[in-house]
């Protein structure tokens, strides 16, 4: 797999790692060719970062990790698969998947691996666990570990590993719900966040530090929303019925490393510092993000 590494041009950049230019970018992933004989690394012409191509999602997560832990300040795109032309045939990597689950939980796996272009080898039943053997597509296991959590309520187990290439298995249905973007800057509050959980999932509590650009919560519906988590509300002299009614915020999703970058679409990426993990639009502002959906022909959900 391969992932771009960049510079980190977030308006919170460098608040707090002690290495955050290309040059310290590039320094650290030549030490680590000279031990991590499985890495390759190459500069992006026109911008500043690289391209890193890894074993697998895991093993650029790892160094990742390292590198955040160490002081860094990096920004990720989503994770893309290394295809292969042979004879002028697209041909793509395939990943044995093993899953063991309880049998109430199996039919919701197969349908989802259906939906990713999974193909089942095999199909045991015993004891009251199902264990199902499939030839999945790598690009279709991204995001797939945090559903499949969800879907067996934690009960399921999932190990896959590298199997061959074969002819490329066509598209694969990306992430279904939209993101809330925060349209201002400043510290989020309880007030706004209550009004927008109830149309999603927020990854952020109150008086957390948000810019214009950043994703804020996962969308009930399809399409990206702009939203205003810092807005507090408008005091007043005239007392209200209710108004003493107490904030009740369900705690946020605080998602790991790993299931950020499973997370994000290819015009998003994860910003990783010392110590946070935010999600960015890769166009901080709607009016970039508009000009860029019309030159590139994208569609908006």
């Amino acid at each position: 797999m391969t992932m771009e590494f960049l510079v980190n041009d977030s308006p919170f950049a460098g608040k707090d790692g002690k290495y955050v230019t290309n040059r310290h970018l590039r320094e650290r992933l030549e030490r680590e060719l000279q031990t991590n004989v499985g890495l390759r690394v190459e500069a992006i012409g026109g911008a500043e970062g690289f391209r890193v191509s890894g074993r697998g999602e895991l093993h650029l997560s790892i160094l990742l990790e390292q590198m955040r832990r160490e002081g860094y300040e990096v920004q990720v795109s989503q994770p893309q698969v290394i295809y292969k032309t042979i004879h002028g045939e697209k041909l793509e990597p395939m990943e044995q998947t093993i899953i063991s689950v309880p049998d109430e939980f199996a039919g919701v796996v197969i349908e989802s691996l259906g939906k990713r272009r999974g193909a089942m080898e095999e199909m045991n039943t015993k004891n009251g666990m199902t264990t199902l053997i499939y030839l999945v597509p790598t690009r279709g296991l991204l995001g797939f570990r945090a559903e499949f959590i969800m879907a067996t309520k934690g009960e399921g187990i999932l190990h896959h590993s590298f199997a061959r290439y074969e002819r490329f298995k066509g598209e694969i249905a990306k992430r279904f719900n939209g993101v809330l973007v925060s349209a201002n800057t400043g510290k989020s509050a309880a007030y706004a966040l209550e009004n927008l959980q109830d149309r999603a999932r927020l990854f952020i509590g109150p008086v957390v530090e948000v810019y214009e650009g950043m994703i804020v919560g996962e969308n009930s519906r399809r399409q990206d929303m702009p939203v205003n988590p810092t807005k507090e509300k408008k005091q007043t002299n005239i007392r209200a019925a209710g108004a003493d009614d107490a904030i009740k915020l369900t705690p946020p999703i605080k998602l790991t490393l790993e299931q950020a970058l499973e997370f994000i679409n290819d015009d998003e990426l994860v910003e990783i510092t010392p110590k946070h993990i935010r999600l960015r639009k890769k166009f901080l502002t709607e009016n970039e993000r508009a000009r860029n959906r019309t030159v590139t022909g994208a569609k908006r959900f």
